[in-house]
């Protein structure tokens, strides 16, 4: 099936938005994951219009999207067999190795860190734009930063508007949020973020891995680890057993609480990955729905609702 039939998006829109890639323009573009907002990884200029355009700190770096195991190995300075062993199982898809870069790649790209996050994309789409532009592309989320992250072109038009080039439009994310971070680099590999790969099933091909560090100030290792991220404007509450604030107009996403009869409710799916998918299209539209706090079910402690969790806290943190 073309792109045509089956998306929003045609091949002269790819064309068009890839050339625009290639002058130093920025186009957002659908993931798996969620929508990016891309440019060319090689262009520092380019890039820094990334950071302007979403209000992001330089000390949170950029993953560069690549369309081959081939082409990431040309970024790469090391490129260890585990690295090889987890693109050949889990590319395309939803999981970033950081491995350590070569000097072509601008140290904005990588907040000045000896190491960069690669990743190759599922979504035909993006597959077709890095495969027409023939760039690696760097590309974080595309909203403004520390905002809820965008699903739909909808989204990123309502939160970026004119600050991006072009939209892309491939419709919703199939896995709803950022894609796991695991690092290459050091004694052992350890996960920085935690996302659309859950543990187990990497360990089921590397073995044991551990947390890594999770820094507040400085350069990070990896996106996604400021306190507060991935944020709705309304106050978002975690709760457990339907126990949500008795004053103001509020929604309720239930997991496993009885109906409230002081709350919109929204039930969501008990499965960690259908909970995902759901999550940050759930709350867009609760964001636009007037409500005073958004309150949500914890979900287990198990490592199959890690990436869930992890966006959760940070959307919650104030």
């Amino acid at each position: 099936m073309t792109l045509e039939g089956r998306y929003q998006t045609t091949e002269q829109q790819i064309q068009e938005a890839a050339e625009l890639l290639r002058d130093g323009k920025l186009v957002a573009f659908p993931t798996e994951t969620v929508y990016g907002l891309g440019a060319n990884a090689l262009d520092f200029l380019a890039v820094s219009r990334i950071f302007h355009a979403k209000g992001r700190p330089e000390t949170s770096p950029l993953i560069v999207h690549v369309a081959t195991i081939e082409m990431a190995r040309e970024l790469a300075a090391e490129w260890p067999e585990t690295a090889q062993k987890l693109a050949e199982r889990f590319w395309p898809g939803p999981l970033t190795l950081v491995v350590r870069k070569k000097p072509v790649i601008p140290d904005i790209v990588t907040a000045g860190l000896p190491t960069v996050g690669l990743r190759m994309p599922a979504h035909p789409v993006a597959l077709a734009l890095l495969r027409a532009s023939g760039i690696p592309i760097a590309a974080p989320s595309a909203n403004r930063f520390t905002q809820l992250s965008p699903t739909t072109a909808e989204h990123v038009r309502q939160g970026l508007g004119r600050r991006v080039d072009y939209i892309l439009d491939g419709g919703g994310c199939e896995v709803g949020i950022e894609s796991t971070v695991v690092s290459l680099v050091g004694e052992a590999p350890s996960i920085l973020r935690p996302g659309g790969v859950p543990r187990n099933e990497i360990e089921a091909v590397i073995g044991p891995i551990t947390a890594g560090p999770h820094p507040v100030e400085g350069a990070h290792p990896s996106p996604g680890l400021h306190p507060q991220h991935y944020s709705p404007r309304t106050p978002l509450l975690l709760v457990s057993g339907g126990r949500v604030p008795e004053q103001g107009k509020g929604a309720y996403l239930q997991l496993r609480s009885a109906a409230l009869h002081n709350a919109a409710t929204v039930n969501m799916p008990a499965e960690p990955r259908e909970y995902a998918a759901r999550l940050y299209a759930t709350l867009h539209e609760l964001d636009d729905g007037g409500y005073d706090w958004i309150a949500v079910d914890v979900p287990e402690e198990a490592p199959e609702w890690e990436g869930v969790l992890d966006r959760l806290r940070r959307a919650s943190f104030r």
